[in-house]
C-alpha cells in the first residue's frame, strides 16, 4: 500500500507547482503580447463605451447601431485632435536635427575647461583602445595578394522612411483590430457575460462570477472616467501654462502631458524632463528650463495629490508599493503598452483576488 505524503511534503509540492505555473503564465504572456495587448485594449474601450451603449439601448436604439455610433464618436474625436495638431507635431519633429546640432555646438564650445577625472579616464580608455587596435591590426598583405575589405551598410534616409511606413501600417492594423474586437464586445455584451456565468459548476461559483464581473465593470468604468477627466485637466492646464510663458508648440506638449498622466510617477517625470530640454533649447537659459519643467511637475503634482484621490474615492484602492511594482513588472513584460495598461490590470487582479477565497491574501497585499 503506497505511503501517504506528509502534509509538509504536500505543501512543498503545491508551492513548487504554483511557482512553475506562474512562471509559465509570465513566459506565455510575454511571448503572446502581440495577441494579448489588443484584447486588453479592446476590453478597456468596451468598459469606457459600454455605459453609453446601454443608455442608447434604453432609448430603443439597437445595440449594433449604438456600438457603431460610440466607436465612431471616439474615432472622430481622436482624428480631429490628430488633424488639428499635425502641423505642430511635424514642426517639432523637423526641429529635432537643429536642436541636436545646437546641443552639440554648446557642448563643443564648453570643452575649454580643465579636464576632470572623468575626462582623464575617458582619455586613458581611448589610448588603451588605440593601442589594442594597433596590436591586433592585420599584417601587410604579401606581394601579389589583394586584401578584401568588407564595408558595413550605410544608414539611408529611404530605409528609415520605409521602416516608418511599415510601422504606421502595422499601427493602423492593430488599431482596426482593437476597434473591431471592442465592437463585438459591445454588441454581444449580454451573451458574453451569460456564457461566463453558465460555465460555473455550482450556484455559488456563478454568484461569485457575477459579482466579479460587476465589480470589474464598476471600477474600470469609474477609473477610465476619472483618468479621462484628470488627463484633460492636466493637458489643458499644461497647454495654457506653456503658452503663457511662450514655449513653442505648447498644445503638442499638452497632449503629451495628458497621455503620460495615465502612468503614475513615471509619466509626469518623462514629460517634465522632455520639457526641460525643450525649454533650455528654446530660451538658452537654465532658469527657464527649470521653470518650464517645474510648471509641468507642479500641475501633475497638484492633480496627483489632490484631484485624483478626491475623485477616485475608495475604488480599487491599492498601496503605492504595489502600484510601483506593477508598473515596473508590466513595463518589463510588454514595454510601453504594459506601462500604460498596468493600473487597469492591477485593478482587475485585485477584484478577482478579493472575491476568491484562495487568492484573498494576494488581494490584501495589493490593497492599502
Amino acid at each position: 500500500m503506497p505511503e501517504t505524503p506528509a502534509p509538509a511534503e504536500r505543501d512543498t509540492k503545491g508551492l513548487a507547482l504554483t511557482v512553475l505555473a506562474v512562471a509559465a503564465a509570465i513566459l506565455l504572456a510575454r511571448y503572446m503580447q502581440s495577441v494579448l495587448i489588443p484584447f486588453v485594449l479592446a476590453g478597456l474601450v468596451f468598459y469606457a463605451l459600454d455605459p453609453m451603449v446601454d443608455r442608447l439601448q434604453r432609448l430603443r436604439v439597437p445595440r449594433v447601431i449604438g456600438a457603431g455610433l460610440a466607436l465612431a464618436l471616439i474615432v472622430g474625436a481622436c482624428s480631429f485632435v490628430t488633424y488639428a495638431l499635425m502641423d505642430d507635431a511635424l514642426r517639432v519633429v523637423e526641429e529635432l536635427p537643429e536642436a541636436a546640432r545646437k546641443v552639440r555646438t554648446k557642448w563643443v564650445n564648453n570643452i575649454d575647461h580643465e579636464p576632470t577625472a572623468i575626462d582623464k579616464v575617458q582619455d586613458a580608455a581611448r589610448a588603451i583602445d588605440d593601442a589594442a587596435a594597433a596590436a591586433t591590426a592585420p599584417d601587410p598583405a604579401p606581394k601579389g595578394v589583394a586584401r578584401v575589405r568588407i564595408e558595413e551598410p550605410v544608414f539611408r534616409t529611404s530605409d528609415y522612411l520605409l521602416w516608418s511606413s511599415v510601422g504606421a501600417v502595422s499601427l493602423l492594423g492593430q488599431t482596426a483590430l482593437v476597434l473591431l474586437l471592442a465592437f463585438f464586445l459591445l454588441v454581444y455584451d449580454d451573451l458574453f457575460k451569460r456564457k461566463l456565468v453558465e460555465n460555473g459548476p455550482t450556484l455559488g461559483r456563478k454568484r461569485i462570477t457575477v459579482q466579479i464581473l460587476n465589480d470589474i465593470a464598476s471600477q474600470i468604468e469609474q477609473y477610465i472616467l476619472v483618468q479621462l477627466l484628470t488627463s484633460l485637466i492636466v493637458g489643458v492646464a499644461t497647454g495654457l501654462a506653456l503658452w503663457a510663458i511662450g514655449l513653442a508648440n505648447p498644445w503638442v506638449w499638452a497632449v503629451a502631458a495628458g497621455v503620460f498622466n495615465i502612468v503614475p510617477y513615471f509619466g509626469p517625470l518623462i514629460v517634465a524632463a522632455a520639457l526641460g530640454v525643450v525649454g533650455y533649447l528654446q530660451f538658452e537659459s537654465i532658469e527657464m528650463a527649470l521653470a518650464v519643467s517645474g510648471l509641468a511637475m507642479l500641475i501633475t503634482t497638484l492633480e496627483g495629490f489632490w484631484l485624483t484621490p478626491s475623485l477616485m474615492g475608495r475604488v480599487a484602492e491599492m498601496n503605492r508599493i504595489a502600484i510601483f511594482a506593477g508598473i515596473m513588472f508590466w513595463s518589463w513584460l510588454w514595454g510601453i503598452p504594459g506601462m500604460l495598461l498596468a493600473i487597469p490590470m492591477l485593478m482587475v487582479t485585485k477584484v478577482v483576488c478579493d472575491r476568491i477565497d484562495g487568492l484573498q491574501p494576494i488581494g490584501r497585499m495589493l490593497g492599502e
